[in-house]
């Protein structure tokens, strides 16, 4: 019989690469995570590891067991949200992933529309780039987490995670000088980008690439307030989304583009009939503001 908790770490080690990173993410020593998933070869009988080089890489059996892993832990999911829905109420904790703009618009709405229709419920809010969303759901350390992707930086599905849609926003064009219209008006101006690694700084990249150039950053900023009060103070211009324009400082000059953020709930595959979830998502939709 394989064992489940090994197949989540066979399932970790296939997302990302290598023992180390698994062994961190589930608070394991990485001898402990070998030897876990040496086990687990010894249950299936056949070998799901080799290594090459330094790094450990999934064989063809492996591959496949990841794979049959995934329907497994997805149809765990569906047993939980069916005993959860067979309690009458809603009660424990619900660990929440926001990004800043959305935790700053949204988020404290929502948990407010929670506590009013689920008082036994305890929301735990975490701010966290959508980068690192997948992961920690994967791992348990989040129940469900808001996530985006913009038109110019499309996200590709992650494996063992679906999303609910909830809003789309439009982007704009910062500026000090009301004579840049488009991007491509900027060419030649400094920008602002979000931290290398970020959605955010994908886009702005993409965006420009889009219109013909390459951005020169001068600033990378992940915060939309701080991105805003720099284009006031001539330091460069930048695209921000509409959440992201609460309290926009005197002397900025926005310009509305054509493309979007798309805002997402996420959560693992086979929970989206948990009670918790649904609530969550009940109240996020609720928190939506108006004309988004």
């Amino acid at each position: 019989m394989l064992d489940v908790r090994r197949l989540r770490l066979l399932r970790e080690l296939a997302h990302r690469g290598t023992i180390a990173a698994v062994a961190e993410a589930v608070a394991f020593t990485p001898s402990a995570v070998s030897q876990q998933l040496s086990a687990l070869e010894r249950e299936a009988g056949v070998p799901l590891l080799t290594r090459s080089g330094r790094r450990v890489v999934l064989t063809p059996a492996g591959r496949n067991l990841v794979r049959h892993a995934e329907a497994v832990l997805a149809q765990l999911e569906r047993a939980t949200a069916e005993l959860a829905g067979a309690r009458s109420g809603l009660s424990g904790s619900l660990r929440i992933g926001a990004f800043p703009s959305a935790g700053r618009v949204m988020v404290p709405a929502a948990l407010a529309e929670l506590a009013r229709r689920h008082p036994g419920l305890e929301p735990m809010v975490v701010e966290l780039d959508p980068a690192r969303v997948a992961d920690a759901l994967r791992a348990g350390d989040l129940d469900v987490a808001l996530v985006h992707e913009y038109d110019f930086a499309p996200v590709p599905a992650e494996p063992g995670i679906a999303v609910i849609p909830l809003c789309r926003e439009a982007m704009y064009l910062a500026t000090a000088d009301p004579a840049l219209a488009t991007v491509a008006d900027c060419r030649d101006e400094p920008w602002i980008l979000a931290v290398t690694g970020t959605l955010c700084h994908r886009m702005t990249v993409h965006a420009c690439q889009a219109a013909g150039f390459t951005p020169r950053t001068r600033h990378q900023v992940d915060d939309f307030a701080t991105v805003l009060a720099l284009v006031a103070a001539g330091q460069g211009v930048a695209l921000v989304p509409e959440l992201g324009l609460v309290d926009r400082p005197d002397g900025v000059t926005l310009t509305r583009l054509s493309v979007g953020r798309h805002t997402r709930i996420a959560h693992r595959s086979g929970a989206e009939d948990h009670p918790a979830v649904q609530a969550f998502a009940e109240a996020m939709e609720s928190a939506v503001p108006e004309g988004l």
